[in-house]
């Protein structure tokens, strides 16, 4: 099977389609966070680890946190549902997909994304989620008019559903993540991360680990990594440019599918797993897979526990103020605490350090589910 895959052209395509259906969320520094990342962990947090006994990693790390939890229904999937769901009108008439409604599968913030860019676009939507989702992401998805089913956790289990539904009301399907037009639209983010960045370290040249930030670009992006939708469309992006990109999965149950594949040579195919970073319990999908599997598009793959993740998610709620989910701070909790990548930072970059962004993939949490996850 020849796959297609996108390419920066078709990022920028993209963009210019959905640019009046989103918002241009902020690119965010923290100076704390800044220190806690240069500062090397202490020896008995590598205690038990291969790195037992060695002397720790001593990175420099300046981090740009990009703020998708602020995007529209509080993730970036909506950049890739709008992207879609246009292209699938222009390609299938306006009225043949109004006609015939939309259906999809999604723990909650792909169903929310293709709910809103429905009801935009006055399309019929038919929401599959697992019985299991967060209960702001089931209501953010009513509220914008989809027909919410329910389903199993697996995505075998959604997929079936899917497809009942698709019997019953020849509704057309649209990916949450493995899709040309899905992966193109999350691409976009990083788009906007770059121009914002260079604006950036042009006014405050200090917020740089380098000398000067005038004409520099990012060292190295770090996304979350469950489908793969937004980890390839930012590597689409930056695949002609300097900026490294790397991908951060949760290690609980097997939640690492891309990482253990990329060490096994190939796709994993099936996840199960109870992760806290619920928005990360899906496998790579296929053409996500051909792109994060690139080596020249993505630098590498790296995991983070579950303790660690709510560390990091502390961290952002404390220090910065900003409400973010599990999911989106797995790249944070890997530049905190995964020492491997820290050591290829202090390698790689040498005393120098890198500029590191960040993705804050979402923010659609609860008070009370915030209270429970650290109270336990």
């Amino acid at each position: 099977m020849t796959i297609t895959v996108p390419t920066p052209t078709s990022v920028e395509a993209a963009y210019a389609l959905i640019k009046p259906h989103i918002h241009t969320t902020p690119l965010l520094t923290n100076r704390t966070l800044n220190i806690f990342a240069s500062t090397p962990q202490s020896p008995s947090a590598l205690a038990g680890t291969k790195w037992e006994g060695q002397e720790p990693a001593k990175p420099k790390i300046n981090f740009f946190f990009k703020a998708e939890n602020l995007q529209r229904i509080g993730a970036f999937k909506v950049r890739g549902a709008f992207h879609a769901l246009i292209r699938l009108i222009e390609r299938e008439g306006e009225e043949e997909v109004r006609k015939r409604g939309v259906v999809t599968h999604s723990s909650g913030n792909h169903a929310q994304a293709l709910s809103l860019a429905s009801s935009t676009l006055n399309i019929p939507a038919y929401i599959v989620m697992p019985k299991i989702s967060t209960p702001s992401k089931i209501a953010g998805t009513q509220s914008y008019g989809a027909e919410v089913l329910f389903s199993g956790s697996t995505s075998v289990e959604r997929e079936a559903v899917v497809a009942d539904v698709q019997k019953r009301t020849g509704a057309i399907l649209v990916p949450p993540y493995d899709d040309f037009d899905i992966i193109c639209g999350q691409g976009t983010v990083a788009l906007e991360t770059e121009k914002q960045y260079a604006e950036l370290v042009e006014g405050s040249p200090a917020l740089s680990v380098h000398d000067t930030g005038s004409g520099k670009a990012l060292d190295a992006v770090i996304t979350p990594v469950g489908g793969g939708g937004l980890n390839s469309g930012v590597a689409t992006f930056f695949s002609d440019k300097s900026t490294k990109v790397f991908g951060a999965e949760p290690s609980f149950e097997g939640a690492d599918d891309c990482a253990r594949g990329l060490a096994a040579g190939s796709r994993i195919d099936s996840v199960k797993t109870l992760t806290i970073a619920d928005g990360l319990r899906t496998p790579v999908g296929i053409i996500n897979w051909e792109i994060i599997s690139d080596k020249s598009k993505v630098a590498g793959v790296y995991s983070a526990t579950e303790e660690q993740i709510k560390a990091a998610m502390r961290l952002v709620l404390e220090r910065m103020k900003v409400v973010v989910e599990p999911s989106a701070v797995v790249g944070l909790a890997v530049c905190l605490f995964n020492e491997e990548f820290r050591r290829v930072v202090e390698e790689e970059a040498g005393s120098e350090g890198w500029d590191v962004g960040i993705v804050f993939s979402g923010g659609n949490t609860t008070v009370e589910a915030i209270g429970k996850l650290f109270s336990s």
